[in-house]
Protein backbone atom coordinates (compact mmCIF):
# COMPACT_ATOMS: atom_id res chain seq x y z
CA UNK A 1 0.00 0.00 0.00
CA UNK A 2 3.12 2.18 0.57
CA UNK A 3 4.36 2.44 -2.67
CA UNK A 4 0.88 2.56 -4.28
CA UNK A 5 -0.11 5.45 -2.55
CA UNK A 6 3.36 7.06 -3.12
CA UNK A 7 3.31 6.18 -6.49
CA UNK A 8 -0.01 7.46 -6.33
CA UNK A 9 0.87 10.85 -5.68
CA UNK A 10 4.29 11.59 -7.18
CA UNK A 11 2.09 10.99 -10.28
CA UNK A 12 0.08 13.81 -9.66
CA UNK A 13 3.16 15.94 -8.24
CA UNK A 14 4.97 15.24 -11.27
CA UNK A 15 2.01 15.52 -14.31
CA UNK A 16 -0.69 17.85 -14.91
CA UNK A 17 0.29 21.95 -13.54
CA UNK A 18 -3.30 22.14 -11.60
CA UNK A 19 -1.86 19.29 -9.03
CA UNK A 20 1.04 21.90 -8.06
CA UNK A 21 -1.38 25.06 -8.11
CA UNK A 22 -4.26 23.32 -6.27
CA UNK A 23 -6.81 23.78 -9.01
CA UNK A 24 -7.70 20.35 -9.84
CA UNK A 25 -10.30 19.72 -7.62
CA UNK A 26 -11.92 22.77 -9.61
CA UNK A 27 -12.52 20.23 -12.47
CA UNK A 28 -12.27 16.81 -11.18
CA UNK A 29 -16.27 16.40 -9.51
CA UNK A 30 -17.81 17.54 -13.16
CA UNK A 31 -15.27 15.82 -15.45
CA UNK A 32 -14.24 12.10 -13.68
CA UNK A 33 -15.18 9.05 -15.75
CA UNK A 34 -18.70 8.78 -14.04
CA UNK A 35 -19.96 11.42 -11.68
CA UNK A 36 -22.35 10.57 -8.69
CA UNK A 37 -24.93 12.99 -7.11
CA UNK A 38 -22.64 13.74 -4.31
CA UNK A 39 -19.62 15.37 -7.29
CA UNK A 40 -22.85 17.92 -8.54
CA UNK A 41 -23.04 19.34 -5.23
CA UNK A 42 -19.06 18.71 -4.23
CA UNK A 43 -18.10 20.34 -7.28
CA UNK A 44 -20.02 24.12 -6.33
CA UNK A 45 -17.79 24.10 -3.23
CA UNK A 46 -15.88 27.57 -3.31
CA UNK A 47 -12.66 27.84 -4.34
CA UNK A 48 -10.93 27.68 -0.81
CA UNK A 49 -12.47 24.18 -0.09
CA UNK A 50 -10.96 22.51 -3.57
CA UNK A 51 -8.06 24.16 -2.68
CA UNK A 52 -7.96 22.15 1.07
CA UNK A 53 -8.63 19.33 -0.80
CA UNK A 54 -5.61 18.85 -2.96
CA UNK A 55 -3.65 19.79 -0.66
CA UNK A 56 -5.19 17.34 1.76
CA UNK A 57 -4.49 14.41 -1.24
CA UNK A 58 -0.88 15.34 -1.46
CA UNK A 59 -0.41 15.34 2.21
CA UNK A 60 -2.70 11.76 2.41
CA UNK A 61 -0.45 10.24 -0.24
CA UNK A 62 2.55 11.47 -0.13
CA UNK A 63 3.38 12.06 4.07
CA UNK A 64 0.99 9.92 5.65
CA UNK A 65 2.12 6.63 4.62
CA UNK A 66 5.18 7.38 6.11
CA UNK A 67 3.74 7.45 9.49
CA UNK A 68 3.63 3.41 9.22
CA UNK A 69 7.07 3.10 10.11
CA UNK A 70 6.55 5.94 13.08
CA UNK A 71 5.52 3.86 15.96
CA UNK A 72 1.83 2.13 16.91
CA UNK A 73 0.10 5.04 17.03
CA UNK A 74 0.93 7.00 14.04
CA UNK A 75 0.70 3.83 12.22
CA UNK A 76 -3.04 3.58 13.43
CA UNK A 77 -3.59 7.28 12.42
CA UNK A 78 -2.15 6.39 9.22
CA UNK A 79 -4.44 3.92 8.67
CA UNK A 80 -7.57 5.85 10.27
CA UNK A 81 -6.62 8.52 7.66
CA UNK A 82 -6.33 6.19 4.51
CA UNK A 83 -9.81 4.50 5.30
CA UNK A 84 -11.39 8.28 5.79
CA UNK A 85 -9.83 9.05 2.63
CA UNK A 86 -10.84 5.82 0.48
CA UNK A 87 -14.46 6.79 2.12
CA UNK A 88 -14.72 10.33 1.16
CA UNK A 89 -13.63 9.02 -2.67
CA UNK A 90 -16.09 6.24 -2.51
CA UNK A 91 -18.96 8.87 -1.88
CA UNK A 92 -17.71 11.68 -4.32
CA UNK A 93 -18.05 9.06 -7.45
CA UNK A 94 -18.03 6.14 -9.17
CA UNK A 95 -14.45 4.65 -9.41
CA UNK A 96 -15.72 1.57 -9.58
CA UNK A 97 -14.18 -1.17 -7.07
CA UNK A 98 -10.46 0.94 -6.44
CA UNK A 99 -11.28 2.55 -3.21
CA UNK A 100 -13.46 -0.55 -1.67
CA UNK A 101 -10.23 -2.63 -2.17
CA UNK A 102 -7.44 0.53 -1.12
CA UNK A 103 -8.97 0.38 2.19
CA UNK A 104 -8.36 -3.49 3.04
CA UNK A 105 -4.62 -3.25 3.21
CA UNK A 106 -4.93 0.07 5.14
CA UNK A 107 -6.89 -2.56 8.05
CA UNK A 108 -2.81 -4.14 8.68
CA UNK A 109 -2.04 -0.71 10.10
CA UNK A 110 -4.35 -2.08 13.38
CA UNK A 111 -2.78 -4.62 15.68
CA UNK A 112 -4.83 -7.18 17.87
CA UNK A 113 -5.28 -4.86 20.96
CA UNK A 114 -7.01 -2.04 18.65
CA UNK A 115 -9.39 -4.47 16.72
CA UNK A 116 -10.04 -6.63 19.99
CA UNK A 117 -13.45 -4.81 20.37
CA UNK A 118 -14.89 -6.75 17.65
CA UNK A 119 -14.62 -9.77 18.79
CA UNK A 120 -16.37 -11.92 21.39
CA UNK A 121 -14.71 -13.15 24.53
CA UNK A 122 -13.35 -16.38 23.30
CA UNK A 123 -11.48 -15.44 21.09
CA UNK A 124 -10.14 -12.83 23.33
CA UNK A 125 -8.96 -15.57 25.67
CA UNK A 126 -7.37 -17.57 22.98
CA UNK A 127 -4.92 -14.90 22.02
CA UNK A 128 -4.42 -14.73 25.66
CA UNK A 129 -3.33 -18.17 25.71
CA UNK A 130 -1.03 -17.97 23.09
CA UNK A 131 0.68 -14.53 24.28
CA UNK A 132 1.07 -16.31 27.52
CA UNK A 133 2.76 -19.53 26.02
CA UNK A 134 5.06 -17.14 23.87
CA UNK A 135 6.08 -15.06 26.89
CA UNK A 136 7.09 -18.08 28.94
CA UNK A 137 9.28 -19.71 25.87
CA UNK A 138 6.59 -22.40 25.76
CA UNK A 139 6.03 -22.94 21.64
CA UNK A 140 5.65 -25.80 19.46
CA UNK A 141 8.74 -26.81 17.31
CA UNK A 142 8.05 -25.96 13.77
CA UNK A 143 7.00 -29.12 11.92
CA UNK A 144 7.80 -29.80 8.28
CA UNK A 145 5.24 -28.26 6.81
CA UNK A 146 5.63 -25.18 8.37
CA UNK A 147 9.54 -24.92 7.62
CA UNK A 148 8.35 -25.56 3.61
CA UNK A 149 5.89 -23.15 4.58
CA UNK A 150 8.46 -19.96 5.55
CA UNK A 151 11.14 -21.23 2.82
CA UNK A 152 8.01 -20.64 0.08
CA UNK A 153 7.79 -17.43 1.65
CA UNK A 154 10.92 -16.09 1.92
CA UNK A 155 11.44 -17.31 -1.61
CA UNK A 156 8.46 -15.42 -3.02
CA UNK A 157 9.84 -12.73 -1.08
CA UNK A 158 13.16 -12.17 -2.39
CA UNK A 159 11.21 -12.57 -5.96
CA UNK A 160 8.96 -9.79 -5.20
CA UNK A 161 11.65 -7.64 -4.27
CA UNK A 162 13.93 -8.09 -7.47
CA UNK A 163 11.00 -8.04 -9.70
CA UNK A 164 10.41 -4.44 -7.86
CA UNK A 165 13.77 -2.91 -8.89
CA UNK A 166 12.37 -1.45 -12.59
CA UNK A 167 9.28 -0.50 -10.43
CA UNK A 168 11.35 1.51 -7.81
CA UNK A 169 13.43 3.33 -10.33
CA UNK A 170 10.37 4.17 -12.35
CA UNK A 171 9.08 5.76 -8.51
CA UNK A 172 12.22 7.44 -8.60
CA UNK A 173 12.69 8.81 -11.96
CA UNK A 174 11.40 12.37 -12.79
CA UNK A 175 10.22 10.31 -15.89
CA UNK A 176 7.54 8.18 -14.29
CA UNK A 177 4.84 5.85 -16.29
CA UNK A 178 2.10 4.83 -14.62
CA UNK A 179 -0.34 1.68 -15.22
CA UNK A 180 3.00 -0.57 -16.87
CA UNK A 181 3.80 -3.92 -16.06
CA UNK A 182 7.99 -4.76 -15.85
CA UNK A 183 7.66 -8.54 -16.64
CA UNK A 184 5.93 -10.73 -18.76
CA UNK A 185 3.85 -12.43 -16.24
CA UNK A 186 2.52 -8.85 -14.57
CA UNK A 187 3.51 -10.07 -10.78
CA UNK A 188 5.05 -6.28 -10.36
CA UNK A 189 3.55 -3.21 -12.17
CA UNK A 190 3.02 0.67 -11.16
CA UNK A 191 0.06 1.79 -11.01
CA UNK A 192 -1.48 5.74 -10.89
CA UNK A 193 -4.21 7.37 -11.53
CA UNK A 194 -5.44 10.99 -12.68
CA UNK A 195 -1.80 12.12 -13.33
CA UNK A 196 -3.59 14.66 -15.84
CA UNK A 197 -7.06 16.18 -15.43
CA UNK A 198 -9.24 17.04 -18.05
CA UNK A 199 -10.87 20.68 -17.65
CA UNK A 200 -13.74 20.47 -19.39
CA UNK A 201 -16.43 17.54 -19.86
CA UNK A 202 -16.99 16.00 -23.56
CA UNK A 203 -19.45 12.80 -24.03
CA UNK A 204 -20.39 10.76 -27.38
CA UNK A 205 -23.85 10.85 -27.49
CA UNK A 206 -24.87 8.12 -29.65
CA UNK A 207 -28.23 8.55 -31.87
CA UNK A 208 -30.17 6.89 -34.75
CA UNK A 209 -32.76 7.32 -37.11
CA UNK A 210 -35.42 5.42 -39.36
CA UNK A 211 -35.13 8.12 -41.91
CA UNK A 212 -33.53 6.32 -45.39
CA UNK A 213 -31.58 9.54 -45.74
CA UNK A 214 -29.39 10.86 -42.76
CA UNK A 215 -28.44 13.91 -44.35
CA UNK A 216 -32.07 15.04 -45.13
CA UNK A 217 -33.24 18.36 -42.57
CA UNK A 218 -36.12 16.50 -41.78
CA UNK A 219 -34.73 13.08 -40.26
CA UNK A 220 -35.34 12.50 -36.31
CA UNK A 221 -32.43 11.48 -34.35
CA UNK A 222 -32.82 9.70 -31.14
CA UNK A 223 -30.67 9.44 -28.61
CA UNK A 224 -29.22 6.14 -26.99
CA UNK A 225 -28.98 6.30 -23.28
CA UNK A 226 -26.09 4.62 -21.22
CA UNK A 227 -26.66 2.95 -18.07
CA UNK A 228 -24.35 5.48 -15.97
CA UNK A 229 -22.92 7.99 -18.10
CA UNK A 230 -24.19 11.19 -18.97
CA UNK A 231 -26.39 11.51 -21.57
CA UNK A 232 -29.52 12.56 -21.09
CA UNK A 233 -29.19 15.91 -19.21
CA UNK A 234 -32.45 15.38 -16.99
CA UNK A 235 -30.98 12.03 -15.60
CA UNK A 236 -29.92 11.73 -12.22
CA UNK A 237 -26.03 11.31 -11.73
CA UNK A 238 -26.12 6.97 -10.89
CA UNK A 239 -25.11 5.49 -7.59
CA UNK A 240 -22.84 2.44 -8.80
CA UNK A 241 -20.06 1.99 -6.55
CA UNK A 242 -18.30 -0.48 -6.10
CA UNK A 243 -19.94 -2.08 -9.14
CA UNK A 244 -18.58 -1.08 -12.62
CA UNK A 245 -20.01 -0.10 -15.97
CA UNK A 246 -16.77 -1.03 -17.90
CA UNK A 247 -18.53 0.36 -21.46
CA UNK A 248 -19.57 3.40 -19.89
CA UNK A 249 -16.26 3.85 -18.07
CA UNK A 250 -14.72 3.39 -21.74
CA UNK A 251 -16.90 5.75 -23.05
CA UNK A 252 -15.33 7.92 -21.04
CA UNK A 253 -11.95 7.72 -22.48
CA UNK A 254 -12.98 7.74 -26.12
CA UNK A 255 -14.68 11.40 -25.97
CA UNK A 256 -11.29 13.13 -25.45
CA UNK A 257 -9.98 11.23 -28.53
CA UNK A 258 -11.20 10.24 -31.96
CA UNK A 259 -13.03 7.48 -33.38
CA UNK A 260 -10.13 6.51 -35.18
CA UNK A 261 -8.67 5.72 -31.70
CA UNK A 262 -11.43 3.92 -30.41
CA UNK A 263 -12.94 1.60 -33.81
CA UNK A 264 -14.50 -0.43 -30.90
CA UNK A 265 -16.81 2.67 -31.12
CA UNK A 266 -17.81 1.92 -34.54
CA UNK A 267 -18.03 -1.38 -33.77
CA UNK A 268 -20.86 -0.56 -30.96
CA UNK A 269 -22.71 1.77 -33.68
CA UNK A 270 -22.71 -2.07 -36.13
CA UNK A 271 -24.22 -3.95 -33.39
CA UNK A 272 -26.95 -1.31 -32.72
CA UNK A 273 -27.82 -1.57 -36.49
CA UNK A 274 -28.05 -4.71 -36.40
CA UNK A 275 -30.11 -4.92 -32.85
CA UNK A 276 -28.01 -6.43 -31.04
CA UNK A 277 -29.35 -7.95 -28.04
CA UNK A 278 -25.83 -8.45 -26.16
CA UNK A 279 -25.10 -4.43 -27.10
CA UNK A 280 -28.63 -3.53 -26.24
CA UNK A 281 -28.07 -5.22 -22.95
CA UNK A 282 -25.69 -2.68 -21.66
CA UNK A 283 -27.86 0.61 -22.59
CA UNK A 284 -30.64 1.98 -20.13
CA UNK A 285 -32.86 3.19 -23.03
CA UNK A 286 -32.89 2.22 -26.75
CA UNK A 287 -35.28 4.91 -28.63
CA UNK A 288 -36.25 1.94 -30.94
CA UNK A 289 -37.52 -0.76 -28.61
CA UNK A 290 -40.32 -2.20 -30.43
CA UNK A 291 -40.19 -0.55 -33.23
CA UNK A 292 -38.20 -1.06 -36.55
CA UNK A 293 -34.47 -0.81 -36.18
CA UNK A 294 -32.30 2.49 -37.08
CA UNK A 295 -31.50 2.81 -40.87
CA UNK A 296 -28.60 5.08 -39.52
CA UNK A 297 -26.50 5.33 -36.74
CA UNK A 298 -24.04 8.38 -35.81
CA UNK A 299 -22.33 9.92 -32.68
CA UNK A 300 -22.26 13.46 -31.59
CA UNK A 301 -19.66 15.39 -30.06
CA UNK A 302 -20.91 17.12 -27.11
CA UNK A 303 -19.77 19.66 -24.10
CA UNK A 304 -21.38 18.36 -20.52
CA UNK A 305 -21.86 21.12 -17.60
CA UNK A 306 -23.36 20.69 -14.72
CA UNK A 307 -25.96 23.03 -14.02
CA UNK A 308 -25.85 25.24 -11.11
CA UNK A 309 -28.02 24.42 -7.81
CA UNK A 310 -30.57 26.95 -7.27
CA UNK A 311 -30.28 28.17 -10.89
CA UNK A 312 -33.47 28.19 -13.70
CA UNK A 313 -31.89 24.77 -15.36
CA UNK A 314 -31.67 23.11 -11.93
CA UNK A 315 -35.40 24.27 -11.02
CA UNK A 316 -36.57 22.90 -14.69
CA UNK A 317 -34.87 19.34 -13.44
CA UNK A 318 -31.45 19.73 -15.37
CA UNK A 319 -28.52 17.77 -13.72
CA UNK A 320 -26.38 19.07 -17.36
CA UNK A 321 -25.92 21.68 -19.32
CA UNK A 322 -24.48 21.13 -22.60
CA UNK A 323 -23.14 22.05 -26.21
CA UNK A 324 -22.98 20.51 -29.17
CA UNK A 325 -19.40 20.60 -30.71
CA UNK A 326 -19.83 18.81 -33.89
CA UNK A 327 -20.10 15.15 -35.34
CA UNK A 328 -17.97 12.60 -33.52
CA UNK A 329 -18.69 9.92 -36.29
CA UNK A 330 -20.52 10.14 -39.72
CA UNK A 331 -23.85 8.51 -40.29
CA UNK A 332 -23.16 5.12 -41.06
CA UNK A 333 -25.53 1.72 -42.41
CA UNK A 334 -25.43 -1.82 -42.25
CA UNK A 335 -24.44 -1.97 -45.94
CA UNK A 336 -21.40 0.65 -45.10
CA UNK A 337 -19.99 -1.34 -41.99
CA UNK A 338 -19.87 -4.48 -43.19
CA UNK A 339 -16.40 -3.96 -45.03
CA UNK A 340 -15.15 -2.17 -42.32
CA UNK A 341 -15.97 -4.88 -40.01
CA UNK A 342 -14.56 -7.40 -42.76
CA UNK A 343 -11.05 -5.68 -42.92
CA UNK A 344 -11.09 -5.93 -38.97
CA UNK A 345 -11.60 -9.29 -38.89
CA UNK A 346 -15.10 -8.75 -36.43
CA UNK A 347 -17.65 -11.07 -36.83
CA UNK A 348 -19.91 -10.40 -39.83
CA UNK A 349 -22.91 -8.00 -39.47
CA UNK A 350 -26.50 -9.44 -40.27
CA UNK A 351 -29.87 -7.64 -40.56
CA UNK A 352 -32.07 -7.87 -37.71
CA UNK A 353 -34.33 -10.31 -39.07
CA UNK A 354 -31.66 -12.98 -39.20
CA UNK A 355 -29.12 -12.14 -36.61
CA UNK A 356 -27.37 -14.73 -34.85
CA UNK A 357 -28.67 -17.22 -32.59
CA UNK A 358 -25.96 -17.77 -30.22
CA UNK A 359 -26.07 -14.89 -27.29
CA UNK A 360 -22.97 -16.35 -25.63
CA UNK A 361 -20.90 -16.33 -28.36
CA UNK A 362 -21.85 -12.90 -29.04
CA UNK A 363 -21.83 -11.48 -25.64
CA UNK A 364 -18.01 -13.23 -25.74
CA UNK A 365 -17.08 -11.73 -28.63
CA UNK A 366 -17.91 -8.19 -27.33
CA UNK A 367 -16.32 -8.66 -24.16
CA UNK A 368 -13.31 -9.56 -25.68
CA UNK A 369 -13.37 -6.37 -27.91
CA UNK A 370 -13.68 -4.42 -25.03
CA UNK A 371 -10.83 -5.81 -22.79
CA UNK A 372 -8.42 -5.16 -25.64
CA UNK A 373 -9.35 -1.51 -24.99
CA UNK A 374 -8.21 -1.60 -21.08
Amino acid sequence: ELIALITLGLIKIRGDKCWRDLTCMDFHYETQPVPNPMSYYLHRTPWWFHRFETLANHCIELIVPFFTFMGRRMCMVNGVLQILFQVVLIISGNLSFLNWLTIVPSLACFDDASLAFLFGSRAKKTVLEIQEEAATGRTLQPSKGMLIRRVVNVSLGILIGFLSVPVVTNLLSSRQVMNTSFDPLRIVNTYGAFGSITKERTEVIIQGTLASDPKDPGAVWEEYQFLCKPGDIYRRPCVISPYHYRLDWLMWFAAFQTYEQNEWVIHIAGRLLSNDSTVLSLMDHNPFQGRATPRWVRGEHYIYRFSRPGSSSAAQGKWWLRKRIGPYFPPVDLEGLRGYFQSRDWPILTSPSTGAKCPVLKTALLMLLLLKHV
